[in-house]
């Protein structure tokens, strides 16, 4: 029997079946690898590594509305006060400057647990028209920062820029 009998590819009659598996890309690879630390720690009462610094990515939301009139800024800041936070005006971008502090105590007759937190952050919205800088105003009511930005010229709609095609 010849050796090129013992090599299944190289017989005419017989082909042997190959499977093939679609290679794992690196998303693929980081994508199971999250599912299995979320896995793990989920049945432990634990968080996962990125979840131990509360304030990583703090970011409060914010909703703009535009009347014919005004712009009028929201933004969710539950947990603080108004004197944690910061608001400006410059060259038509409204900046929201905070910091958030939160202190937890509990005491037991066995034992004392203090925990505490600091985080800040800042938004900045840049406005599409002019506004009237000096007839801004802010309120702060049941954590919710509401800013009312009047616009220069009311009623006029803001400056459009017609895109030409090439």
């Amino acid at each position: 029997m010849p050796i090129t009998d013992l090599i299944p590819w190289k017989r005419e009659g017989n082909k042997v079946p190959v499977r093939q598996e679609r290679g794992l890309s690196l998303y693929d690879w980081e994508r199971d690898m999250d599912r299995l630390f979320d896995e793990f720690f989920r049945g432990w009462g634990l968080a996962p590594f990125g979840a131990w610094e509360p304030w990583e990515g703090f970011s409060p939301r914010i909703d703009v509305v535009e009347t014919d009139r005004e712009f009028r800024v929201s933004a969710e800041l539950p947990g603080m006060d108004e004197r944690d936070v910061e608001v400006s005006l410059s060259h038509n971008t409204l900046t929201i400057r905070g910091e958030k502090r939160v202190e937890k105590e509990d005491r037991s007759e066995n034992y004392y647990h203090v925990e505490r937190s600091y985080g800040s952050f800042h938004r900045s919205i840049p406005l599409p028209c002019e506004i009237d800088a000096d007839k801004t105003s802010a309120t702060f009511k049941k954590g919710v920062l509401t800013v009312t930005l009047p616009k220069v010229t009311p009623g006029k709609e803001c400056k459009k820029i017609d895109i030409k095609v090439k």
